[in-house]
């Protein structure tokens, strides 16, 4: 009962871009972003394994639809509504996914969630 409350105030958090993180869409719509590779570690990998400065991470079809509706003002709630307004079955269990997937971005440092 208590891990189903934990989710349900989840879906209440608001997510938006990390600030300074560079993104783009490309013709067909779906979205890479650009991390840059920074501190010691990444550095001394950049001169020994030659580790890129910037990885670029390409979102799937449901990252790339997502992605531009994170505003810093629409609650992962409201942005399941257009997910399922767009994707329809083919997003379920949306809200399960949804919150893994944005669990994800914001462990990669992509987002921050309030």
């Amino acid at each position: 009962m208590r891990k189903k409350k934990l989710d349900e105030n989840f879906v209440e958090k608001i997510p938006s871009h990390k600030e300074g993180l560079k993104w783009s869409i490309d013709e067909d719509n779906m979205v890479t972003l650009e991390m840059e590779n920074k501190g010691v570690v990444n550095r001394i990998a950049q001169v020994i394994i030659r580790k890129p400065k910037v990885s670029y991470i390409h979102l799937e079809e449901f990252g790339s639809f997502i992605w531009p509706l994170i505003d810093g003002k629409k609650s992962i709630l409201e942005i399941g509504e257009y997910v399922e307004e767009h994707f329809g079955e083919k997003a379920h269990p949306l809200y399960e996914r949804l919150s893994t997937y944005f669990k994800n971005l914001e462990s990669y440092g992509f987002i921050d969630l309030t």
